[in-house]
């Protein structure tokens, strides 16, 4: 992955958390299948937490859309609320980029 890549931070952080359930489970007198749920759910969990951010964002611009969908609100007040939820956004969550 390329170092500009605004995602890089995430890739690294995911597989660390990959690197050490597998790390963690190889001394474990565990079955394969035990083992291979841990590095599973280690990635679940990982990717679970490097994209919370995106998660809250479209839950928030989700009830934003919402609300503007009513057409109770007039242009100017629709296009300002957009603008505020826009600049309001996590900056993880302004690249264009997810993957």
């Amino acid at each position: 992955m390329q170092n500009d890549n605004p995602n890089t931070e995430r890739y690294i952080a995911i597989a660390r958390a990959c690197l050490k359930a597998i790390n963690d489970t190889a001394t474990e007198k565990t079955s394969r299948e035990d083992k291979i749920q841990a590095v599973y759910q280690a990635i679940d969990k990982a990717f679970q937490a490097e994209f919370a951010d995106y998660r809250q964002a479209v839950a928030i611009m989700a009830t934003v859309l919402e609300r503007i969908a009513t057409g109770t609100l007039d242009a100017d007040k629709a296009a300002n609320l957009a603008r505020q939820t826009l600049d309001q956004q996590p900056a993880s969550t302004k690249t264009n980029q997810v993957h």
